[in-house]
């Protein structure tokens, strides 16, 4: 397990499960969208290569830290289906990885203190 649910999040902790996830399953895309005021990278993952997009966002807000790791708890839930060859919620996580293309920005604001 590399994402913890149980620990207050932030912009580290996030850097810190980022770096993990992708040595973990190098398929995992991850780049910037930009960087924040305080200059922040905006950090987003891209998993599957699928024509169909789906777009995911958390911590839009200060107050809203809980939702990055439910976000990134998925991703690493997702990673891991993919890698076993077996299903997420009901549905085959290969089928989903070629046929789908799910972009995740999970902090919109890495500014909060």
């Amino acid at each position: 397990m590399i994402v913890s649910t149980n620990v207050p999040y932030n912009y580290n902790v996030l850097l810190d499960n980022m770096y993990a996830l992708k040595r973990a399953y190098p398929f995992l895309y991850i780049d910037s969208i930009g960087d924040s005021v305080l200059g922040n990278a905006l950090v987003y993952f891209r998993i599957g290569r699928g024509k169909k997009e789906v777009f995911y966002n958390a911590s839009f807000h200060a107050n809203e830290w809980i939702t990055t790791p439910v976000l990134m708890k998925f991703i690493e839930d997702f990673c891991v289906a993919y890698t076993n060859n077996s299903t997420i919620y009901g549905y085959s996580a290969r089928e989903i990885f070629d046929t789908v293309s799910i972009y995740i920005v999970p902090m919109v604001n890495p500014d909060r203190s």
